[in-house]
C-alpha cells in the first residue's frame, strides 16, 4: 500500500485512483483467461458432462445483452472489444461442449448396440456350467468364504488408500489454482502500471461519466437484462452439482477467476467514486457482481462437499 501510494503520489495520482486502475486492470485479466481452465478441463476429460450447457447458454445471452446494451450507449472501443471477446469466448466453450456431447452419445450408442449383437445366449451355458461344477465340491463353501474375506479386506485398503490419494489431491489443486491467482493479479497489476507510465491508463473524472444526453433508455434495459442472466445463470449449475452430489468435469479456476474478477471489478467502482449518483448508475453490475459471488461460494461448498471422487477411485483401481 506504501509502494503504491508513493507511485500514485509521484505521477500526482490519488491512491484510490491508483487502486480503482489496478483493481480495474486485474478484473480485466481475470475475465480474459476465464474461460481458458474449462476449455482445458474438457479437454483432458474428452468430456463436457460436468459443466450445463443450460449454464452457459444463460451466460452467452448475458454476454449478448451486455455487448448490445455497450454498442447502444457508444461506450469506449476498449469495452465494446472486451463484450466481442467475451462472445466469442462464449461460443467456442459452447461449441466445445456439444462435440463432446454428440461424439460421445454416439460412441456410447455404438458401443451398446455391439455389445447387444453380441448377446448373452453364449454366456449363459458357461455360467451355469461352472454353477453346477461347484455344487458338492467338498470345500467349495469354505475356499468361497475365505475369498469373501480377502476381498473385503483388498475393498477396506482400496478405501483407505482412496482417502489419502483423494486428500492429496486436494491440496495440490488448490496450490495449483491460487498460485494461478496470484499470477493473474500480478500480471493484472503490472498491466496496469505498464498502461499508467506510457500514458495509455488515465483516471476518469467522474463528471466525465455523464454525457449530455444521459444514457440511453434502451441500453440501460439491456444493462439489466445482462445482469440478471449473470445473476440467473449459476443456478443450473448448481443444480447439476446437487442432483448428481458431484462436481466431476468442472475445473475450480474458472469459478475462482469469475469470483476474483466480480470482486475486482466491484471494487474498481466503489474505489473510483463513492458519489450518489455514480453509485446507482453501476447498481446494476454491482448487484450482479455481488450475487455472482455468492452463487460461486454456493459452487465452492459444493467442491468441498463432493470434490472429486470419482477421480481418486479411478486411481486406486
Amino acid at each position: 500500500m506504501a509502494g503504491l501510494t508513493a507511485l500514485a503520489d509521484s505521477f500526482h495520482l490519488t491512491p484510490h485512483e491508483a487502486l480503482s486502475g489496478v483493481f480495474g486492470s486485474i478484473s480485466l485479466a481475470a475475465w480474459i483467461f476465464l474461460l481458458v481452465p474449462q476449455l482445458v478441463e474438457n479437454y483432458k476429460q474428452g468430456s463436457a458432462e460436468g459443466i450445463s450447457l443450460a449454464f452457459l447458454t444463460v451466460w452467452f445471452i448475458g454476454d449478448i445483452t451486455n455487448l448490445a446494451g455497450a454498442v447502444w450507449a457508444g461506450l469506449v472501443p476498449t469495452v465494446v472489444a472486451l463484450a466481442v471477446y467475451f462472445c466469442f469466448a462464449d461460443l467456442l466453450l459452447i461449441a466445445q461442449c456439444v462435440y463432446y456431447n454428440v461424439s460421445n452419445a454416439r460412441r456410447a450408442r455404438k458401443a451398446s448396440e455391439l455389445s447387444a449383437q453380441s448377446g448373452s445366449s453364449e454366456e449363459e451355458p458357461l455360467l451355469s456350467r461352472r454353477g453346477s461344477e461347484n455344487i458338492g465340491l467338498p470345500g467349495s463353501r469354505r475356499r468361497s468364504s475365505a475369498a469373501s474375506r480377502r476381498r473385503t479386506l483388498s475393498g477396506g485398503r482400496r478405501d483407505s488408500l482412496s482417502k489419502i490419494l483423494e486428500e492429496e489431491s486436494k491440496k495440490r489443486v488448490w496450490l495449483r489454482n491460487a498460485v494461478s491467482v496470484v499470477v493473474i493479479c500480478c500480471a493484472g497489476a503490472a498491466g496496469w502500471v505498464i498502461a499508467w507510465k506510457s500514458g495509455v491508463w488515465r483516471p476518469a473524472p467522474v463528471g466525465d461519466d455523464k454525457s449530455p444526453t444521459g444514457t440511453p433508455m434502451g441500453a440501460e434495459i439491456l444493462g439489466y437484462a445482462s445482469a440478471v442472466c449473470y445473476l440467473g445463470a449459476r443456478i443450473p449449475q448448481i443444480i447439476k452439482n446437487q442432483r448428481e452430489s458431484s462436481c466431476d468435469g468442472l475445473s475450480l479456476l474458472f469459478f475462482l477467476l469469475s469470483l476474483l474478477g466480480n470482486a475486482t471489478y466491484g471494487a474498481g467502482i466503489l474505489f473510483h467514486s463513492q458519489e450518489r449518483d455514480y453509485f446507482l448508475t453501476n447498481l446494476p453490475w454491482l448487484i450482479g457482481s455481488l450475487g455472482t459471488m455468492v452463487e460461486d461460494a454456493v459452487i465452492f461448498l459444493q467442491f468441498h462437499m463432493y470434490g472429486e471422487k470419482p477421480l481418486a477411485s479411478a486411481v486406486v483401481e
